[in-house]
């Protein structure tokens, strides 16, 4: 790993430290979250209770874009993109006839696409082969949590091992072991929230159907009437169906009557050839713990929040979990930073599933009503939208998942412009440009993720140049990469770049000359106007700002 992957160096941790950070559960949160942190130097334990991976069915089957920009960071995001089934648009239906599509904002300054549909298990795959190059990860299979217990110096946690219980002693623990977590519940953690009583089925078939490759949700329809299907496509032929099913359904008595069956073909037709490769039923749950952290316990994904899947927002929130969480730990662990920015993970992020519980619920209120009268409305909704356009709006299948801004956070600094654009906040747009230098880069997003980042977009080559340099000899208080829109040559210590297609000054707005602070998550920290070259003297205290100073 060269020095460019790691601007956050090793810290040498206490003597009796068995590694800087233990991260319990090796799914997809987990992989992410410990890929992250060995990027940048820590050192991590990921202990996993099962002997091996064995992944089975799509489980999680919608990666948002800004999902893809984390694994890329990690080097799989590509390959997703390739293997997955890439798609913009969404239909949905009451009684066989469309009510609405929604097409997914996408431009050209954007390098993946809105969503991307790949099961689970395959990208566990990709993860995990990740994460055995990285040689600060040590993962260890059939460990099982047992107890925790935490000081002022650390945590020391107990181990059911193939050879016996152990004790692991480390500074920082971070549960992303899912809804039933281990770690939360020894460290006393309650997970509030409540559950639907509706019976929902997926069934992953493999066939070759004449379906567009979009999402496809369905009201009412003929052959499930009363209920709802969804379906969804993956690679290789592969479709997801998730029916609502009647309460009571008995799965494995429909499979052997041949209920499944004719279930299938409703919705196929009845004389395709078709192989089932999964299924299961499930009820969904929308949970979320009163606090993220808890000392040097952290919570992440799953262990943290549960929300119905309507919406793809249950992996794609608990990889942002990770992302958030991993450079903040990196940057308090290397000691430049307090342990208060750590506090900020549970600001941020709890906010973001504040969120998610709140469009999620508001859909499955819709989807599944409670009650004579909420049904009646929603029915009514549905059948006067056949012939009030208007009332369409009112129609929810499920509002996919978008990137949380965290405009209330302690550390953004406010943004006092009328109009932001983009919002401080926000994950920074990516656009196209071309390098001035060896770093070869050729967009925006590719300098992200590995410190922060000084983005100057300015308006002339002079003033580019000027407050570039002047910049770079500036002391930070974090590593920080010096960027330098509109500057017409090489500039020492200066990443140099040109808006090779005009995209940059449209993401970033167009009003003057302008400094971003980014974060190491991609996300905006802070906006400076750069009326004179001096005015970059500001951003180092910014940056003090979004690391808790």
């Amino acid at each position: 790993m060269g020095r460019a992957d790691r601007l956050m160096a090793h810290s040498d941790p206490e003597p009796t430290f068995d590694a800087q950070v233990a991260v319990v559960g090796a799914g997809p949160v987990g992989m992410t979250l410990a890929g992250r942190l060995a990027q940048m130097g820590v050192r991590v334990i990921l202990l996993e209770q099962h002997p091996q991976h064995t992944g089975e069915g799509s489980k999680a089957l919608c990666m948002q874009r800004e999902t893809l920009e984390i694994w890329a960071r990690l080097g799989i995001g590509e390959e997703v993109a390739r293997r997955g089934v890439q798609w913009n648009l969404g239909r949905t239906y009451f009684r066989g006839r469309e009510l609405f599509q929604v097409r997914l904002p996408s431009s050209t300054r954007d390098h993946f696409p809105p969503f991307v549909n790949i099961n689970q298990t395959e990208v566990e795959a990709m993860l995990l082969a990740r994460i055995n190059e990285l040689r600060e990860v040590d993962l260890r299979w059939s460990h099982r949590l047992v107890g925790i217990s935490q000081d002022a110096g650390g945590v020391s946690l107990r181990c059911d091992t193939p050879s016996g219980e152990r004790t692991l002693r480390v500074a920082y623990l971070v549960g992303t072991d899912g809804a039933h977590s281990a770690v939360r519940n020894a460290a006393g953690m309650g997970f509030p929230g409540h559950s639907f009583p509706d019976l929902f089925l997926i069934c992953d078939i493999r066939a070759r159907l004449p379906f567009p490759r979009e999402r496809r949700f369905f009201f009412d329809p003929p052959w499930n009437p009363g209920r709802q299907v969804l379906i969804h496509p993956q690679p290789d032929d592969t479709w997801r169906i998730d029916w609502q099913v009647p309460p009571g359904t008995d799965v494995e008595a429909e499979r052997t009557s041949g209920g499944l069956d004719r279930r299938v073909r409703a919705v196929i037709g009845p004389t395709t050839d078709y192989e089932l490769l999964w299924l299961t039923p499930y009820r969904f749950h929308q949970r979320l713990v009163e606090r993220f952290r808890i000392g040097r316990v952290f919570l992440a994904g799953d262990a943290a929040h549960l929300v119905s899947p309507f919406g793809a927002r249950g992996l794609n929130s608990g990889v942002a979990d990770a992302e958030n969480l991993a450079w903040k730990l990196a940057t308090v662990l290397v000691g430049r930073a307090s342990d208060d920015l750590l506090e900020s993970f549970h600001t941020e992020r709890r906010e973001a599933a504040l969120e998610n519980l709140a469009v999620t619920d508001a859909s499955m209120k819709f989807m599944v009503p409670r009650g004579r009268l909420r049904r009646l409305l929603r029915n009514a909704i549905l059948r006067g939208s056949l012939r009030l356009p208007q009332l369409r709006r009112l129609v929810n299948s499920g509002r996919l998942a978008q990137p949380f801004t965290y405009a209330g956070s302690p550390i953004v600094v406010a943004d006092e412009r009328d109009a932001p654009i983009p919002a401080i906040g926000s994950v920074a747009p990516d656009a196209p440009c071309r390098s001035l230098d060896e770093a070869n880069v050729t967009r925006l997003r590719e300098l992200f993720g590995r410190g922060f980042v000084a983005l100057l977009v300015v308006a002339s080559p002079r003033e580019a140049a000027m407050a570039a340099i002047r910049a770079s000899r500036l002391a930070w208080p974090a590593p920080c990469r010096i960027v330098a829109i509109g500057a017409d040559g090489p500039l020492a210590g200066v990443t140099a770049l040109v808006d090779s297609e005009g995209e940059i000054r449209g993401a970033y707005g167009e009003a003057g000359s302008s400094a971003y602070l980014v974060r190491p998550d991609g996300h905006l920290a802070a906006w400076i106007p750069l009326k004179r070259a001096d005015s970059v003297d500001a951003m180092p205290g910014l940056l003090a700002i979004a690391i808790g100073g």
